[in-house]
């Protein structure tokens, strides 16, 4: 068998391809950024033809750069923005609108009256999610009621529904495969995690049809073949999760009460929870975690909207910084934040807040602020928010003793150690950071043989560096106490 797999990681603001090695090592890598289109405030949206265009470029990019060809590569693992919603033609393959992002807040005034109408007891205790705007079910609702003539295509049997692994999955297999795996169907807030099935009392409610929904399988599982035409010979789709629950599975938490956190353009915190369903009575969601078989696994999460995206405002928005790269030294050019707070509550706050009317606030500005200030604010609004989530998650579940880290951002040593220094406990950075699309790829070697079990896959994960807390525990409070009241000043009374 060959010991090369492909991973397909595609982002909320890039495509990328890693080829692995079974070992771990990263071979080879390509990515290419894509728009982003904001219609209007609180929209969010991507071209999906744009979306696959820049996936396979950089998944040829990544093979050439390995030097290896189709048939070389076991498996395809493919990982993935989860939520952003999308409806195509099945008979032209094209999409009938540009696709919802999950950032995308327009369907909030349509999730309070869902509340309104006594609905979330029945959301939480089948889909262990909340009712908000983030999640697929509302998108695809308003992509029904407001493309023209949707309704009726749909009730023919002519759309498809899908979150970005099922278009791309539809486009890799030449239309030939309209499926998604678990982890990504318990985002849609339309499939129930508890026997890992569509929830037709819920589609009924939302006036979805079944006709439009893919197939749902386990995240380790044969989906299909790629076309033959497009790599050369055909390569087998064997591992499908949606990004943070295929970077829980890429840094080995593959059992309860192992956490980790990922920093890229949101943050998102998860820990595993066994095959145990579990509530939060903190303001966290329960999800499917990735799953190698049939049996239900299962993740606390909290997820935060916004986290390297505020580096991407300092840069394109206030043009603190011409590249992300500079904001580490910009922030270290001072010695703290000089007490000023940033809450980047662009669209809203995710967990454990969830409020869909916050924007953002910078607070506590004097005369000597400076652009340094704000910029240091802004790399410790990412681990404020966190460690938020990871107080949430203690109160659920119980203490954390470590918290294992991934993510662009992650490599940012000032970040890290100043998480570290909120939470109290160890912030481990593993040798590889790009889990998430490890996990794709482990997903996939699963599948096709390539590994034996979890086992194997649990002794690959090395640490790179482990940050220890070194602020007083009563300081870290002080911050906290701030960051909170920080918050507040986020919604107009």
């Amino acid at each position: 068998m060959p010991d090369h797999l492909l991973a397909l990681d595609q982002g909320t603001s890039s495509s990328r391809a890693i080829v692995f090695h079974r070992d771990g090592r990263i071979v080879a890598m390509a990515q290419r950024e894509f728009r982003q289109i904001f219609p209007q405030p609180g929209w969010v949206e991507h071209d999906a033809n744009e979306i696959w265009a820049t996936q396979q470029a950089v998944a040829m990019e990544a093979l050439f750069k390995a030097q290896l060809n189709a048939t070389d590569i076991a498996a395809i693992g493919i990982t993935n923005q989860r939520e952003t919603t999308l409806l195509w033609n099945r008979k032209t393959g094209q999409p009938i609108a540009n696709a919802i992002v999950w950032q995308d807040r327009r369907t909030a005034a349509f999730c309070e009256q869902l509340k309104a109408q006594g609905l979330e007891p029945m959301v939480q205790r089948s889909t262990g999610l909340r009712i908000d705007s983030y999640f697929s079910g509302t998108k695809l609702r308003w992509l029904l009621d407001h493309v023209p003539n949707a309704h009726l295509l749909a009730a023919r049997g002519e759309l498809a529904f899908g979150t970005i692994d099922s278009w791309l999955m539809w486009k890799l297999t030449g239309g030939r495969v309209h499926a998604t795996d678990v982890s990504n169907a318990s985002r849609t807030m339309l499939f129930d995690i508890r026997h890992n099935a569509w929830d037709h009392e819920l589609l009924k409610a939302l006036h979805i049809p079944d006709s439009v929904l893919p197939q749902v399988h386990p995240s380790s599982f044969l989906f299909g073949e790629t076309d033959a035409a497009l790599f050369g010979a055909p390569i087998k789709i064997a591992g499908v999760a949606g990004d943070q629950q295929s970077a829980l599975f890429g840094q080995a938490c593959f059992k309860a009460g192992l956490a980790k956190n990922t920093y890229g353009t949101g943050c998102f915190l998860l820990m595993h929870t066994g095959e145990r369903f579990e509530s939060s009575a903190n303001g966290l969601i329960t999800t499917s975690a990735a799953q190698p078989t049939t049996t239900p696994e299962y993740a606390l999460e909290g997820s935060v909207f916004v986290a390297g995206a505020v580096v991407q405002w300092l840069r394109d928005g206030l043009k603190a910084i011409a590249g992300s790269g500079e904001v580490q030294a910009l922030a270290e050019s001072v010695p703290d934040a000089g007490g000023v707070m940033f809450v980047p509550a662009f669209t809203g706050l995710g967990a454990p807040y969830w409020n869909a009317d916050a924007r953002g606030a910078i607070v506590g500005l004097s005369r000597g602020s400076t652009v340094a200030h704000i910029a240091r604010a802004a790399l410790e609004s990412i681990a404020f928010q966190s460690a938020a989530l990871l107080q949430a998650m203690t109160k659920d579940t119980g203490a954390v003793s470590e918290l294992r880290v991934d993510g662009g951002a992650c490599v940012n040593n000032l970040l890290m150690q100043f998480q570290a220094d909120l939470l109290g406990i160890p912030v481990v950075r593993p040798k590889v950071t790009e889990t998430t699309a490890l996990g794709a790829a482990y997903l996939a070697g699963l599948a096709v043989g390539l590994y034996k079990n979890l086992d194997e896959l649990a002794a690959q994960w090395q640490v790179e560096r482990r940050f220890l807390p070194t602020m007083p525990r009563e300081r870290a409070a002080e911050l906290m106490a701030k960051w909170e009241h920080a918050v507040r000043q986020t919604v107009a009374t």
